[in-house]
Formats: C-alpha cells, sequence, structure tokens
C-alpha cells in the first residue's frame, strides 16, 4: 500500500507538468517568433523537437534517439513513421528515432504509474492486470495520437494559407514572372505569416536547383504535405506545364473553387450548430429551466398532498 503522501505527490507533480507545458507553448515560444521571422530558413522545421538553435542536440533529445534507435524496427513502419513526421514538418534523420524513444518512455512511465495506483483504484485483481496493460498500450498509442493531431493541424494550416498564395502567384505570373519566379516570391513574402506554405514552396524551388524536374518536384510537395487541395493544386500546374495552358488563369480559378468552398464549409458547420446543441439544452440549460420555474410548485404540492394523503389512510 502506498503511503497518503504519495498520490498528493503524484497529483502535484502532474499539475505543476501542464502548468509548465502551458507556459512554455503560450509565452516562452512566443518570444522565438520575432528571431524566426528574421531568419526565413529552412532549419527550424527540419529539426529534431527539442533540438537546439546551434544545431546539437540536446541531452534529453539525445537519450530518446540513443532508447528508439535500439528498438528492432520493420522498414515499413518506419517508412510510414518518416511519412507523418514529415508531413507534421520534422524532416531530420533522427526525428525516426525520437518518436520511436518517446513511445518508449511514455510506456515505461504510464506502465510504473499504473502499477503504483492499481491498488487504489481497484479490489479486483482481473481488473488490476487490465488496468496496467491498458496504461502500457495508452503510452505506446499517445505518441502516435499526439502525431497525428499535429499533421492534421499543419494541413489545416496549409490549407487556409493556399488561397493567398495563390493570388499572390497570379499576381507574379500576370506580371511576367515565370512560374518558378514566382513560387520563389511568394516564399520570401508570405514567410512572415505562412510560413508553412512558404517553406513547402521553397523546398519546390530547391528541388528544382538541385536537378530536380518541376513535375516531379511538385509531385514531392503534394506526397510531403498529404494535403488533398494541394494534390488538385499540383495536378492542373502539371496539366498546366504539359500543355501549355494559361497558368495565371488557371491558378485564378482554383482559388475562386477554395474560397466558395470554405465558405460553404462555413455554412455547413454553422447549419449543424442547432442540432449540436440539442444535447446540450436538453441536459443542462433545460434541468436548471424546470428546477427554477416548476421547483416552487412543486414542493408546494408535495407539502399540501402528502397530509392529505396520510388522512385518506
Amino acid at each position: 500500500m502506498l503511503p497518503p503522501v504519495v498520490i498528493p505527490l503524484i497529483l502535484f507533480t502532474a499539475l505543476m507538468a501542464g502548468i509548465s507545458f502551458y507556459g512554455y507553448r503560450r509565452y516562452a515560444r512566443s518570444a522565438r517568433v520575432l528571431r524566426q521571422l528574421e531568419e526565413p530558413s529552412f532549419a527550424a522545421s527540419a529539426a529534431v523537437p527539442g533540438e537546439a538553435p546551434s544545431g546539437e542536440p540536446r541531452v534529453v533529445v539525445k537519450v530518446l534517439q540513443q532508447v528508439g534507435g535500439a528498438l528492432p524496427v520493420s522498414p515499413a513502419d518506419t517508412k510510414t513513421v518518416r511519412r507523418d513526421l514529415v508531413r507534421a514538418g520534422y524532416r531530420s534523420d533522427q526525428a525516426v528515432a525520437v518518436i520511436y524513444g518517446i513511445k518508449v518512455i511514455s510506456t515505461v512511465l504510464l506502465l510504473f504509474l499504473t502499477l503504483l495506483l492499481r491498488e487504489r483504484l481497484t479490489d479486483n485483481p482481473v481488473l488490476r492486470i487490465v488496468l496496467v496493460v491498458a496504461g502500457a498500450a495508452a503510452g505506446f498509442v499517445l505518441p502516435n495520437i499526439l502525431l497525428e493531431k499535429r499533421v492534421a493541424a499543419r494541413q489545416e494550416r496549409l490549407r487556409l494559407s493556399l488561397p493567398d498564395a495563390l493570388d499572390l502567384m497570379v499576381v507574379s505570373v500576370e506580371a511576367g514572372l515565370g512560374l518558378n519566379q514566382a513560387m520563389m516570391y511568394v516564399t520570401r513574402e508570405l514567410m512572415p505569416t505562412h510560413r508553412e506554405i512558404s517553406e513547402e514552396l521553397g523546398l519546390v524551388n530547391l528541388e528544382m536547383r538541385a536537378g530536380k524536374r518541376r513535375a516531379e518536384a511538385l509531385r514531392n510537395l503534394a506526397d510531403r504535405t498529404g494535403e488533398e487541395e494541394i494534390r488538385k493544386l499540383v495536378a492542373i500546374l502539371i496539366q498546366n506545364d504539359r500543355f501549355g495552358t494559361s497558368m495565371a488563369e488557371s491558378l485564378r480559378t482554383h482559388s475562386d473553387f477554395m474560397r466558395t468552398r470554405r465558405r460553404q464549409e462555413a455554412e455547413e458547420r454553422a447549419a449543424k450548430v442547432g442540432v449540436k446543441l440539442v444535447f446540450p439544452i436538453f441536459f443542462f440549460i433545460l434541468p436548471s429551466m424546470m428546477l427554477v420555474t416548476a421547483g416552487p410548485g412543486l414542493l408546494q404540492i408535495f407539502k399540501n398532498l402528502f397530509p392529505m394523503m396520510r388522512q385518506i389512510h
């Protein structure tokens, strides 16, 4: 049995860790925004999370990399994890080992935590075993869930920034620039506001400078992001490049289509609000209203009805 002081200490530590994480994400990371905007390079997105600005990984990252590198992982799983990491913005070679190290550490921590708390949570020996197994499984799956959420958030930012990039690209193409020069201009101008799309277009330019064909570099853009709208844009650009049609007109049409679709999605979400409010109203607001309106009358009924019922008997 654990001493009574251990559980409050564990809860206090978890609370302080949550507050520290929120403070870092809300305030400490904001102080780095100006430095990132002043140096529009691609090293930040390609680095491993937790790596020092000088390029030297921190001690925690080194430990995670060594732990993850010792695991026997199949090439298929490594390819899938690397694809998700690239779509999340982590392009470093050590990112795969780091994510596996995080999975191992989280599994061990949750396993140890469930072993400590299983006697407090239940008295059933079978449920204790199930609790320990569930804690270990949750620790192994939780990094994948967080990575998927980060991928979805980055894809959402790419999708929302794509119409602005297309509009600026249309202006550049109509001004007489080629597609490569237009993408370079968009990369430079949108870096302060839409960093993700600027980095992806900048990588396309770097690949073309390295000798890849434009169609191949654009297909790599679609594979890196995994965003459906970018895949459609890549298909349009490849077709225009192949058949020699008007690039500016195609980009303008696709930009208008994306804005119309975004407006339709907003209208669809607004139309669903009434249906989604049914359950909160029924379970939270309606009982409170019934208690306030009908409560005093019911109390008077019970106060007068029960004595009458006793007199009848």
